[in-house]
């Protein structure tokens, strides 16, 4: 509790001041904790978060490398139309695994097999050999068309992008020399290559070794991020194109260079991949090299009904299979076979959306961290996807691709070349964070509803000292005043200045004023009993006629000595109402109003006191005491029941008194389960007294 001294000393200024200073010196390193501990909350969520994002990637290249897997372990018969079924002796043949349609084996989004020999003759095992009728292997006429169609179209994205010999629109199987010059496709009305161009020139300008560059980055595709320069296509989505390399395809949505991923996060995420990278275990399908088999092919020409099944075995290399992006924007997966000294290329034709739908946006939006992330697939630096949650939207500009790295990651051998970029849209709280809000909220609270108690108590406590002082100098006033008169005219008769008609009158003065000593110090008596919380009261039942008889004989000589006049007003109801009372505390109760009344309304036009009892509509006994004083200002009614509380200032007052008698008042009627109030009459000011009374 704040001493007595520094109350003396301090202002209300002042102390809000210090108060203000204590209260800072307390939030300030408060609110530096609660601000760190949010901080490493936020870095827990991201952790967090990051580590459902490695799951995740995790999980998505599981499933893709268990279809890698299942491609790899394809033999090199099985790219053909019909293979040997079980035991060569058997003599049986059944339709290859990868000759089903539609094509339903594969890595998700697969478009057809294909395979291309060392001549860039391109064949698929959709299509059964020349020469064979297609019911013969019950393949109806429809499905057969169907089937040339696919293999058209698989054969002329392979043309596209110069890796089979035949140019767009040639039909699969067939050799172009045999068709006459200038005939005009069906699909695509391109004429056929004039008769002039030989076999051997169109075989000069195609080599294997296109499929050998498929998988490398060229030096300007490395640098397109930083050294490309930026075009719009039509459908406003940015990409870009390196100045000295051929376009790529135009739905490249950007480069990852391009992204502003926070430095901060970026380089704690480059600490943690270098850590994880050394503890990773590598999975089984890390370990690739290339293998040698045993192939078992049935020969394909054309034999009688009697003549055996002829087979061919030998010896084959099969390369591992890699990975690449097409410049049409598909996906392509290849291997090199070897076969008698010649090299084959055997792959899968993959439709890039689709892939990218099925292996990785569709798990990455079921998953809880599409709430709070947006994802980025990506080719080496070229941004093929962006996707967002399910309350996201599909983004189509990098502009739009802005955010802070969660997680970066690559895909297992041979999609090493994809990664996938897990970006913030908004991180959630971390665990705890609503208790922590809680307790900031609480502590919050504490400190201003406390230090809020505090200022109140310390300007209570204020305002009490500098009314104890007022106190102080009002009863030294008050006790001087008397004494003094009382010395005066006891010095006087002492030595016979007075002659006889003036000594009644100096008795009458020291009689008055020895009373006025006497209730002085009954209620600074009254008051140490009160604060002591020792209040001695003598109850028992008094009706009003009882204690209006008291009230006017103890009152009437002191309000005809003041110059005013009692006047007493019984209700006749209320005559005989009973209520529990301690005679000499009710009677100091009203000595103490009566004594209020006269100091304020001295200067009344109407000089007279009225006192009176009736009954209230509530069960109460009500006494009144009536002033045609001025009255009370309505911001001061609560007021003056307070301790030490005067209206006036101590420069300025008019009256005396202490400030002490309408607080005994009030202490004393709460001690008797009664209750005072003051209201405003026209003119002057009414104190009622309230008793519950007895039933």
């Amino acid at each position: 509790m704040l001493s007595a001294a520094f109350l003396k000393r301090s202002g209300d200024r002042r102390l809000k001041l210090l108060l203000s200073i204590f209260f800072l010196a307390l939030a300030v390193p408060t609110a530096a904790l609660i601000w760190q501990a949010y901080g490493q909350l936020k870095w827990e969520a991201y952790y967090q978060y990051r580590g459902m994002a490695e799951d995740l990637t995790r999980r998505i290249d599981e499933g893709v490398s268990e279809s890698i897997i299942e491609a790899e372990r394809r033999s090199f018969a099985d790219y053909s139309f019909l293979v040997l079924a079980g035991n060569p002796s058997a003599n049986f043949l059944q339709r290859s695994p990868l000759a089903a349609y539609p094509v339903d084996t594969g890595p998700p989004g697969v478009i057809g097999y294909f395979q291309v020999d060392a001549q860039g003759n391109f064949s698929t095992p959709l299509l059964p050999p020349e020469g064979t009728d297609p019911a013969s292997v019950g393949i109806g006429a429809e499905e057969y068309a169907k089937r040339v169609d696919l293999a058209a179209g698989l054969r002329d994205i392979l043309s596209d992008n110069r890796l089979v010999r035949f140019p767009r629109g040639a039909p699969p199987g067939l050799d172009l020399s045999a068709r006459p010059a200038g005939e005009v496709d069906a699909r695509n009305d391109s004429p056929a290559p004039a008769a002039d161009e030989t076999a051997e020139a169109r075989d000069a300008g195609y080599s294997q070794r296109i499929f050998d560059d498929l998988g490398k980055v060229a030096p300007n595709d490395a640098a397109a991020g930083a050294n490309g320069r930026k075009e719009r296509s039509s459908d406003d989505r940015l990409r870009v194109r390196p100045t000295a390399a051929p376009a790529r395809q135009d739905d490249i949505l950007g480069s990852v260079a391009d992204l502003n991923l926070e430095p901060a996060y970026r380089d704690k995420v480059g600490e943690l991949e270098e850590k994880a990278a050394h503890r990773a275990a590598v999975p089984p399908y890390e370990l690739r090299t290339k293998r040698t088999e045993q192939v078992v092919l049935p020969e394909t020409g054309t034999r009688g009904e009697a003549a055996p099944l002829r087979i061919s075995t030998f010896e084959g290399e099969v390369d591992p299979l890699e990975f690449s992006l097409l410049d049409s924007g598909h996906f392509v997966l290849f291997r090199k076979v070897w076969r008698d000294g010649q090299r084959f290329i055997q792959g899968i034709l993959i439709d890039r959306q689709l892939f990218l739908q099925a292996t990785i946006s569709d798990r990455f939006e079921a998953a809880a961290l599409a709430s709070m992330s947006d994802l980025i697939i990506a080719y080496h630096d070229e941004i093929l996807r962006a996707s967002s949650g399910p309350s996201g939207r599909y983004q189509g500009n990098t502009e739009d691709l802005e955010g802070t790295l969660l997680y970066r990651g690559r895909f297992s051998a041979p999609l090493d070349s994809v990664g996938i970029i897990f970006s913030i849209r908004q991180l959630p709280p971390g665990p705890g964070a609503r208790i922590l809000g809680w307790v900031t909220l609480l502590l919050a609270g504490v400190f201003v509803g406390g230090f809020y108690a505090l200022y109140r108590l310390a300007l209570g406590q204020l305002r009490l000292a500098r009314q104890q002082q007022d106190f102080v100098s009002a009863v030294s006033h008050e006790l001087k005043t008397p004494l003094t008169s009382i010395r005066m005219y006891g010095e006087m008769l002492k030595e016979g200045w007075a002659g006889e008609d003036k000594r009644q009158q100096y008795y009458e003065y020291i009689h008055e004023e020895s009373e006025r000593l006497t209730r002085l110090i009954s209620n600074v008596l009254q008051l140490a009993s009160i604060t002591r919380n020792e209040p001695k009261l003598a109850m028992r039942s008094m009706t009003a006629r009882e204690l209006m008889d008291c009230i006017e004989a103890k009152i009437s000589s002191q309000v005809q000595r003041a110059g005013f006049e009692a006047v007493f007003d019984r209700d006749e109801l209320a005559e005989d109402a009973a209520v529990m009372i301690d005679e000499d505390c009710f009677l100091q109760i009203v000595i103490n109003l009566v004594d209020n009344a006269v100091k304020f309304s001295a200067a009344a036009g109407d000089r007279k006191i009225e006192i009176g009892s009736r009954l209230s509509g509530n069960g109460q006994l009500v006494f009144t005491v009536r002033d045609f004083g001025p009255g009370v200002p309505r911001n001061q009614m609560k007021k003056i029941f307070e301790l030490f509380y005067r209206s006036e200032s101590e420069l300025t007052r008019e009256t005396v008194g202490t400030g002490i008698g309408l607080a005994i008042v009030h202490q004393l009627s709460l001690a008797m389960n009664g209750s005072v109030d003051v209201v405003n009459r026209d003119p002057g000011a009414e104190f009622r007294v309230s008793f519950p009374m007895q039933t």
